[in-house]
């Protein structure tokens, strides 16, 4: 287990002084359960924690950043970036979940790459940052790993009413998703699924539920059309 603590801190730029609240920012509630730890063991406090470290960075990046628009509008960018599949998605780019410390029936389940999991986690390794080295430690773990590359991640989250729109303004065919492949048992199911712009295939996507797969492929159908655009 110490390997592999080093080779995350390595990932997040951040070393630990308290190796313990680190790997209780890892620990599921089903794992402290299958062990008989005592529930203060999981990182469901440091989840509670982080997410109110999350918000109040995420507050005030977006303050300065659009410094002209209503409290309406950075509540809206806000919620886009604090919200559960975005978590998800900044997780996957240091794929948190392969150092989770699961129990087995979670494991078993899918649970290391459920979006509820990694999310609470990514919150819970904020929590332990901002406990073992502070607010200015934690601001930056948020800054290079939630809020790097913030207008893709907007329209990740956005991505299916954004390309609506854009479909509906090229007026070149309805915009649909298809069910091209469904895996793995009913616990533990995986999708892939492609947007169509009319008969044209424009992206696609694999999640574990449908909408989860629709919103990856009309991502990827955004980025699509923009390319185009950019060519033309």
């Amino acid at each position: 287990m110490n390997t592999r603590l080093k080779e995350l801190e390595k990932k997040i730029q951040y070393e630990f002084h308290n190796k313990n609240i680190f790997s209780q920012a890892l620990t599921h509630s089903s794992y402290a359960n299958e062990h008989r730890l005592d529930h203060s063991r999981c990182n469901e406090r440091l989840e509670f924690l982080g997410d109110a470290v999350l918000e109040i960075v995420t507050s005030d990046f977006l303050y300065h950043k659009y410094d002209t628009l209503p409290e309406g509008d950075l509540t809206k960018i806000r919620a886009s970036i604090v919200c559960e599949p975005t978590l998800a998605y900044c997780a996957g780019d240091i794929k948190l979940g392969e150092y989770l410390l699961l129990g087995k029936g979670e494991e078993a389940t899918g649970g290391r790459n459920r979006n509820s999991v990694v999310s609470d986690a990514m919150e819970a390794l904020i929590g332990a940052i901002y406990l073992d080295g502070g607010f200015a430690n934690a601001k930056e773990f948020i800054h290079r790993f939630i809020l790097n590359d913030i207008e893709h991640k907007q329209l990740f989250y956005d991505s299916k009413t954004i390309l609506q729109e854009m479909i509906q303004s090229r007026q070149t065919g309805a915009l649909s998703y298809e069910i091209l492949k469904e895996e793995g048992p009913d616990h533990n199911k995986s999708f892939e699924v492609r947007a169509l712009m009319g008969e044209e295939e424009i992206g696609r996507g694999v999640g574990r539920t449908k909408k989860a797969a629709e919103q990856v492929a009309a991502y990827n159908g955004i980025l699509k059309l923009k390319a185009g655009e950019s060519c033309i």
